[in-house]
């Protein structure tokens, strides 16, 4: 059964590893066995450390993901260093907050060029990759509780987590039949940099937390196994999927 889940062998390229999800995305697929191609506008030292003392290979790719233009060089540069790329995780993304009746056209378009546009035009120079050589692999997007919910004040946010709900269904349906595994998963409510002053709020904390079922924040670490269940042999009939990873909040 373990060999299911087994990734050794694979290049995993991994979009805004340096800290929080991308990280433990990037360090949980190292674990399974896959070398990782990082990409971002900064260094991710320590998640280079962790996957290095794996045993796996770690390559950096500096790369404005707020430019979708840079997707065909930043698979071209994964396959120069490592001869392929079988993995993509769209894990980078950037949120905006403003009133819907104040939101400005730069706070739209800052959010939805990285989280949409991005995750698209990557995913496309990863399946011309792939099946230019002959082969599939596996696409894991991560989209959110608001590809589901509404959500307030983060308009182009809710927006592009619900296009990249649509876009993993699009994808699956076009790229199933060529060996392409394309899903999605979607965290709840996770202890990161990005969510410390929520947790900070004694209110919010707790009212957060009385609705999660499972009675925690979950950790970076809890969407590991999901994307190596999505990105390996075990998950080789799931196609379009977006699962949620989120303590039981969306069945509250």
């Amino acid at each position: 059964m373990s060999t299911l889940f087994d990734l050794t062998g694979k290049v995993a390229l991994v979009t805004g590893a340096n800290t929080g999800l991308g990280q433990a995305l990037a360090v949980g697929l190292a674990q399974a066995g896959a070398d990782i191609a990082a990409v971002g506008r900064s260094t991710p030292d320590d998640t280079k450390a962790d996957v290095e003392a794996l045993g796996r290979k770690f390559h950096f790719i500096k790369a404005d993901l707020g430019n979708a233009g840079v997707s065909g060089d930043v698979v071209d540069a994964a396959v120069k260093e490592f001869g392929t790329v079988d993995i993509l995780v769209n894990n980078a993304g950037t949120i905006m907050r403003n009133d819907a009746l104040d939101f400005t056209e730069a706070e739209w378009d800052t959010v939805m060029n990285v989280n949409l546009k991005t995750a698209f035009f990557l995913s496309q120079a990863f399946a011309r990759h792939v099946t230019g050589v002959g082969k599939g692999g596996s696409i894991i997007n991560i989209a959110s509780m608001l590809s589901f919910q509404g959500g307030i004040r983060v308009a182009s946010y809710t927006a592009s987590k619900s296009g990249v709900a649509g876009l993993t269904k699009l994808l699956a349906n076009e790229w199933a039949a060529k060996g392409i595994n394309v899903n999605a998963i979607a965290p709840g409510y996770f202890a990161t940099n990005n969510t410390k002053a929520l947790r900070a709020d004694e209110k919010r904390n707790a009212e957060i937390l009385g609705r999660i079922p499972a009675g925690r924040w979950g950790k970076p670490s809890d969407l590991a196994g999901a994307a190596v269940f999505l990105s390996s042999e075990a998950g080789a009939y799931v196609h379009g999927a977006v699962i949620p990873v989120d303590g039981g909040w969306l069945a509250r």
